[in-house]
């Protein structure tokens, strides 16, 4: 067989020099970023994969440092466009809990509903990308990012959450347009299910990361459960309302670690976020008025310290190490995102992968390239 190097463009990267271009569609994320893959192969099958990030650069971490700290929320949740409100949430949890800030109940209640409707758009996305025929996940995401914009005035960024709770609360009757929606989303899943399942069964053994790799490489979310890692911060953390909504939380585990293995878990999980989304719902009824964010001083400060925060987001497990010197900025507020890793483990899963099988490939590990190039 013959060897060859191909040097693969996704989105922006495009426009240099490539040997081949990988279109995703419009609708995945990599199309609004720049990622090269530089392929080893043997006749048409790769035996080597470089993932080259860095190529358009968002510089997130350095805008905080001169951002103080109400600014810095409306810029956390521009990095990961598919994240949105879990981005700028994991921020404020970690300076909230550097500055001992305990946000009201039904803030909190709120949150965890909110999150897990981002995790469902999230969701609904990967799968319409990757699957087209799967099309009532695209018409019921339209609907919940239409809900998104309502309750917050923004559909790509929502820009809701505060230092201490939320902007304003979520109103009586979002709450059961949001539910009306969530149950035709339910009566849908098993039509998904079906397309996703006859789309991706030809795959199977396809691009595979093992259980060993995706702990070494600090995988996280769906792709790491997919390979048998059984984490996940709603139910080994105390985060928001999940504590309470623990026997809810049933995390779905596969152990192959393939293409196919990875959709599953992500269609699997979506049920789960309805029904903790519903039942947050209902709290939120029963808590009925009241406050949902704690006064603030005109300016923020967090006290010099250095601590870390953690969330879970819909592509994984976001990181936040903040440090202080007492300043309205932060001295240093660095990620750690789940797209960089999910690639990380893209490039150790490519070889052995047929070349035609290059583009499922790449969809079915979970990244946002703005989440890489932060």
């Amino acid at each position: 067989m013959t060897s060859r190097q191909v040097l693969v463009a996704l989105g922006a990267a495009r426009h240099l020099d490539a040997d081949l271009i990988l279109d995703l569609g419009d609708l995945h994320p990599a199309q609004h970023g720049a990622l090269q893959l530089a392929l080893d192969l043997e006749g048409d099958v790769i035996t080597g994969a470089d993932a080259r990030v860095g190529l358009l650069h968002r510089s997130a971490e350095k805008l905080f440092e001169a951002r103080d700290y109400r600014q810095i929320l409306m810029l956390a949740n521009r990095h990961d466009w598919l994240s949105a409100f879990s981005s700028e949430l994991g921020v404020a949890l970690t300076i909230e809990a550097a500055m001992g800030i305990i946000p009201p109940e039904r803030a909190t209640w709120a949150r965890t509903l909110l999150a897990e409707v981002n995790r469902v758009t999230a969701s609904l996305l990967l799968i319409g990308a990757a699957v087209p025929d799967a099309v009532p996940s695209l018409g019921i995401r339209e609907e919940l990012q239409e809900l998104q914009e309502r309750a917050t005035g923004g559909r790509v960024h929502p820009m809701i959450t505060r230092i201490g709770g939320l902007a304003h609360p979520l109103a009586p009757d979002w709450l059961e347009d949001l539910e009306r929606v969530l149950a035709r989303l339910t009566d849908q899943l098993p039509v998904m299910r079906e397309a996703v399942s006859a789309a991706m069964a030809p795959l199977t053994g396809v691009a595979v990361i093992t259980r060993d790799d995706a702990l070494s490489i600090g995988v996280s979310g769906p792709v790491a459960r997919a390979s048998g890692v059984d984490l996940d911060l709603r139910r080994d953390a105390q985060l928001l309302a999940y504590p309470e909504l623990a026997p809810l939380i049933d995390i779905p585990i596969a152990t192959t670690g393939d293409i196919p293995a990875r959709y599953r878990v992500l269609l699997a999980q979506i049920p789960v976020s309805i029904a903790l989304a519903c039942a947050a719902a209902d709290r939120l009824r029963e808590l009925g008025e009241g406050p949902v964010n704690v006064p603030l001083p005109k300016v923020v400060r967090v006290p010099e310290s250095t601590s870390y925060g953690e969330f879970e987001g819909p592509l994984g497990r976001s990181g936040y190490l903040l440090s202080s010197v007492g300043e309205k900025t932060p001295w240093r507020l660095k990620l750690r995102t789940p797209s960089f890793t999910n690639v990380q483990a893209l490039a150790r899963a490519l070889p052995g992968t047929p070349l035609t099988a290059l583009a499922p490939a790449v969809t079915s590990f979970f990244f946002v390239v703005g989440d890489i190039d932060r």
